[in-house]
């Protein structure tokens, strides 16, 4: 009897376990694979080893899993060299549809970060529970194979780029030197930390990029969700493969067939609106330090103006940094971005009115993603730089640039003065640029 009750308990219990596991199945979220599944989709000899690698995925906290994939540097010599591309995702919560990639803009954002610290900011609850979402550093940025202009341990470098003060008159013949030999030597810096890899950090082949990381993923067609620039790398990968395109949403979408020039003046009268409706909000709040729109975008012309040719002393008196006219634009665009940011402007323009910098600092150093103890946290500067060297042909003929400038400051007053002479930004023989492909046309 007991060897048949015993045996009567362990089917009992078998039936339960089964039973149990069925309901438990019901309400937790399926588990999320370890292992991607390629698509197994033919491609040319020398690229199939990347399109059929298999990614590994690790947990790295907050329910999120990391891995790392392998391009190639050059597309157009897949077997020459490999570069690294960081990615992170959020596994769908409910029944997966396929992955969502999503940049966050710059050139130069991470996209790793972005879905790392925000997900809940960059998507909704419904498409996490349809969709894994990914966040990846493209080819230059972050955890990628990065861009490199100083020497481990050299921070101090690319504070003299971010802050230093040009001297003279802007649009001179002297300042456009100063600012072109400063350029110049960023470049070459760059070379020289980051090597080869520098020339291939365009958005075509961030683009190409972009397709190997759908099918290591395992997706037929690419689903993406770009802001601000990374509207102009989801529009490049749809005219490239056009047929590989699944869903795309273009947040604040770039005109992917515009010059360097009209994507400038296009930006310039967006901070001059920006400015002004925050004016618009200020003097209508108790301690706004203007008084009425009009004279508050000519005051704040004034400080520019003033900053330009007289910068303040640092009001940290360890922090050697003086506050020009580079370091007072992006500590006011910053705020710009967000009305919630707003009141730092209020505190901006009164400290700075009565010769202090301690917002103004706070704000760029933000901006620059400087860190209190004078470390960068990441490569944004560098990136950015370099993507749009590559990106866009400026024009560095010196009388096409003040005409450009005049064009500007009469297009924005406030801002516009201070974003000309783009075409001194690329040094030259630093890096051969790719062509783009033609703008879109139907998809």
């Amino acid at each position: 009897m007991r060897t048949r009750r015993l045996a009567g308990v362990i089917a009992v219990a078998a039936v339960l376990s089964v039973t149990l596991s069925g309901c438990l199945q019901m309400f937790l979220p399926p588990q999320p694979e370890k292992t991607s599944t390629p698509t197994g989709e033919q491609v040319a000899a020398d690229l199939q080893p990347y399109y059929s690698q298999v990614l590994v995925w690790s947990t790295c906290g907050n329910g999120m899993q990391c891995t790392t994939a392998t391009a190639p540097m050059n597309w157009d010599d897949p077997a020459a060299d490999s570069i690294e591309l960081a990615l992170v995702r959020q596994p769908a919560t409910g029944s997966k549809k396929g992955s969502l990639l999503v940049n966050p803009g710059g050139p130069g954002g991470s996209g790793y970060d972005f879905i790392l610290d925000s997900v809940d900011y960059a998507t909704s609850q419904r498409l996490q529970q349809n969709f894994d979402i990914v966040g990846f550093d493209p080819r230059g940025v972050g955890r990628s194979t990065p861009i490199t202009c100083y020497a481990p341990g050299d921070a101090e470098y690319l504070d003299h780029f971010n802050y230093d003060i040009v001297t003279g008159t802007p649009g001179t013949d002297a300042w456009i030197a100063e600012v072109e030999a400063s350029n110049q030597q960023f470049g070459e810096n760059c070379l020289k930390y980051t090597g080869p890899a520098l020339q291939y950090v365009d958005t075509v082949s961030a683009a190409r990029d972009l397709d190997l990381l759908r099918a290591v993923l395992g997706d037929e067609k690419l689903n993406y969700l770009g802001y601000s620039y990374g509207t102009f790398l989801g529009a490049t990968y749809a005219e490239l493969y056009p047929k590989k395109t699944g869903r795309l949403v273009l947040d604040g979408a770039l005109d992917p067939a515009t010059t360097d020039f009209e994507v400038t003046e296009t930006q310039a009268k967006g901070f001059d609106s920006a400015l002004r409706a925050y004016l618009t909000d200020c003097v209508q709040r108790q301690g706004c330090p203007f008084r009425n729109v009009d004279s508050g975008m000519s005051r704040i012309a004034g400080i520019f103006q003033s900053l330009s040719v007289s910068p303040l002393p640092n009001s940290d008196p360890g922090d050697p940094r003086q506050l020009g006219v580079n370091a007072m634009f992006a500590a006011t665009i910053l705020p710009l971005y967000s009305q919630e940011n707003w009141p730092y402007l209020d505190q901006l323009f009164q400290e700075v009115t009565s010769g202090e910098t301690q917002t103004a600092f706070l704000l760029a150093d933000s901006y620059n993603d400087r860190n209190p103890d004078g470390s960068y946290a990441t490569n944004s500067t560098e990136a950015f730089l370099a993507i749009n060297c590559l990106d866009y042909e400026g024009d560095s003929d010196v009388a096409t640039m003040r005409a450009e400038a005049k064009q500007l400051a009469q297009a924005a007053p406030v801002f516009g003065p201070w974003m000309a002479y783009g075409g001194t930004t690329c040094p030259r023989a630093t890096a051969s640029r790719s062509p783009r492909p033609a703008p879109p046309t139907s998809w």
